[in-house]
């Protein structure tokens, strides 16, 4: 079974750095991509940042580009998300998420078989 594990989440100030991270432990998986995204309390959840690992593209919610920077070791199946000049609007439980199959869009929940547990990200004004 495979799991995957987020950490890195915290309290800051607005303007403030997080760097949340993500890593799969259990047998031995391949994923097509991987992603996060967040859920803030009466809000569903909706796509951050994500990365193919054919070519390494990425691709990033309108609200945080130019803020956030995924990146990633595909051989080793981990994730991070770099999160810069953090506003309160960001403030959200963050879930990595992982497609072993390869299909749909990267901005789709649906998309993802394989899921975290969440880390919160707390920031404050």
């Amino acid at each position: 079974q495979v799991q995957l594990v987020e950490s890195g989440g915290g309290l800051v100030q607005a303007g403030g750095s997080l760097r949340l991270s993500c890593a799969a432990s259990g047998r031995t998986f391949s994923s097509y991509r991987m992603g996060w995204f967040r859920q803030a309390p009466g809000k569903e959840r909706e796509f951050v940042a994500a990365i193919s690992w054919s070519g390494g593209s990425t691709l990033y919610a309108v609200s945080v580009k130019g803020r956030f920077t995924i990146s990633g070791d595909n051989a080793k199946n981990t994730v991070y998300l770099q999160m810069n000049s953090l506003k309160p609007e960001d403030t959200a439980v963050y879930y990595c998420a992982a497609d072993s199959i390869g299909r749909g869009n990267s901005w789709f929940p649906g998309s993802y078989d394989l899921w975290g547990q969440g880390t919160q990200v707390t920031v404050s004004s």
